[in-house]
């Protein structure tokens, strides 16, 4: 039986995935944690044999967790099921250690694929991800501007493109309306852009956010 650890704040969203999880016969969950405060302290008490995490979640984000989970529980494989879209996290998401990744809107079969992949020792990812991770270690060098943020800078980057506000981005990260301000500019400068608009094009027209 594969023993599955999900983290996801949206409690709707765990219900489902239990019983894609349950139909499928030889796998279920049993742990799941609403934030990475609450997964860490899952994975310190027991033993799964895949985690299925989210991105988007309140105070530390995913990727957060992922990196800490790579120095802590590296041989842990971990599936990211994120909204978000393989050209917005996807990279980051397999260079930060994840095993696979998939779209909360794939089919559930391909929820349990991806599981028995991962599981057995497999990557579970596109064709066209592949190659994009293949081209950079060729390169070894940032080619676009957002490239050279940091795992909060992008993130924080992609909610000012999608036109969230400060107020709403503090809300959901649990941070001060300072702290978000701080790193809009930030972003500006290593982007070398002087509003939020100029954001929201490059955005747009890298396939980070949909226009």
């Amino acid at each position: 039986m594969i023993k599955i650890l999900i983290a996801d704040d949206h409690a709707i969203v765990r219900e489902g995935l239990k019983q894609i999880v349950a139909e499928a016969g030889n796998m279920r969950v049993t742990g799941e944690a609403g934030n990475v405060k609450e997964l860490f302290a899952l994975l310190e008490n027991d033993s799964w044999d895949v985690v299925v995490l989210d991105i988007n979640m309140p105070g530390k984000s995913g990727l957060e967790a992922l990196k800490e989970m790579q120095e802590k529980y590296q041989h842990l494989p971990v599936l990211i099921l994120s909204m978000y879209g393989e050209d917005q996290y996807g990279l980051r998401a397999v260079k930060a250690g994840a095993a696979g990744y998939l779209k909360k809107v794939s089919a559930p079969e391909e929820l349990v694929n991806a599981i028995h992949k991962i599981v057995n020792g497999g990557k579970y990812i596109s064709s066209e991800l592949a190659e994009k991770l293949a081209n950079t270690y060729r390169k070894n060098e940032k080619e676009f501007p957002h490239e050279a943020l940091s795992d909060r800078e992008y993130q924080i980057m992609c909610k000012i493109a999608m036109g969230e506000s400060a107020e709403k981005i503090a809300e959901q990260l649990y941070i001060s309306i300072h702290t978000v301000y701080s790193y809009r500019n930030r972003i500006l400068e290593k982007m070398k852009m002087k509003s939020n608009v100029e954001l929201t094009r490059y955005a747009i027209r890298h396939k980070l956010i949909e226009g």
